[in-house]
This record gives C-alpha cells, structure tokens and sequence, in this order.
C-alpha cells in the first residue's frame, strides 16, 4: 500500500524515549545493570496521517510525569509541517525480580 505498517510507529516512540534518556545523560543499559527496569504498561497512539516508505520523519518524546513507580511520557511523529502520530505511554520502574519499585529521583525531572 505504500504506508509504514502501524506496529513500527511503537518501535519508533520506543527510540525516541531511549534518545530522550541518552540526552539527560542516561544509558538504558547501565540502568539494568543497576538492576533498574522500566517496562511499558500502557501504549495510547492516535493516527492522524499515514507515514510513506521513504518518509522523512520528526519523532519527538517528552517526559510529562514520573512519580512512584510510574514514568509517562507524551510523543509526536511529524511529517514536515504534517502531526502524524500522537501517543502516550505509562511506564513501570521494577526491580530485579519484576516488583515495583520507586523511581529514582534522577529519572522524575521533566
């Protein structure tokens, strides 16, 4: 059909929140190895516009809450000038063993 499929948009809101960390100075990968692990729990998208294979996109990420043990984050895809995509998600802050556990004071700062 000449659209991207609707499953990759979550993959891409997924690189986006990982840059948006990487920008604060945090690795995903060290937070593990600290024995920290933040899991998706709830995934809204909203598709306004297909993207197109060949697509220049702009995904953008933004941390609007983090408290207890829950972080949400609010996303956007554009095309240009063109709102393609809007999404939010809940995230869970789990220990080792997969109970929750209290973010990091580090991680709550929008």
């Amino acid at each position: 059909m000449g659209f991207v499929h609707h499953s990759v948009y979550p993959v891409w809101l997924e690189m986006a929140r990982i840059e948006l960390l990487r920008s604060r100075g945090h690795v995903y990968a060290e937070l593990e190895k600290q024995g920290l692990r933040i899991v998706v729990v709830r995934l809204n998208i909203s598709y306004h516009k297909p993207a197109g294979y060949d697509d220049q996109l702009q995904v953008t990420a933004q941390l609007t809450r983090a408290d207890g043990a829950k972080i949400e984050h609010d996303y956007q895809i554009h095309r240009g000038p063109d709102l393609l995509v809007t999404a939010n998600t809940t995230l869970a802050c789990l220990d080792p063993n997969g109970k929750p556990q209290r973010i990091p004071a580090f991680l709550c700062h929008p």
